[in-house]
């Protein structure tokens, strides 16, 4: 129902900033929600942050909240994720998943409840 494609990732020095765009296909899109998740090598998939279908409700993992800022413009089925004040210990593969449908967003912070995944894009912050 929903296919997930992810870009913006690349290498950025610690301070810096990237936005990642998360483009999705599918007229369902709008009745998602969508999150942003990250894995490290050797680490388990962690919640970043994640965004209701109107855009009004978002919430963040404690370690991206005041940095990083999740948005979505649903006329252009694309989700955002604006990375500032990078840190070495955000290098990741970042990836977005959407749930289908979505009714509580503030409990959306498991990846297990997720129905669709991208394949991920690679940040890398170096020191």
């Amino acid at each position: 129902q929903v296919q997930l494609v992810e870009s913006g990732g690349g290498l950025v020095q610690a301070g810096g900033s990237l936005r990642l765009s998360c483009a999705a296909s599918g007229r369902t899109f709008n009745s998602s929600a969508m999150g942003w998740f990250r894995q490290a090598p050797r680490k388990e998939r962690e919640f970043v942050a994640v965004i209701g279908w109107s855009g009004g409700n978002t919430y963040y993992a404690d370690s991206v909240k005041g940095r990083f800022t999740i948005s979505r413009d649903n006329a252009k089925n694309t989700v955002y994720l604006q990375m500032s004040s990078l840190k070495p210990e955000d290098t990741a593969v970042y990836y977005c998943a959407a749930k289908l449908p979505a009714y509580y967003v503030g409990s959306y912070y498991n990846y297990l409840l997720y129905n669709y995944w991208g394949q991920g894009t690679q940040v890398t912050v170096s020191s």
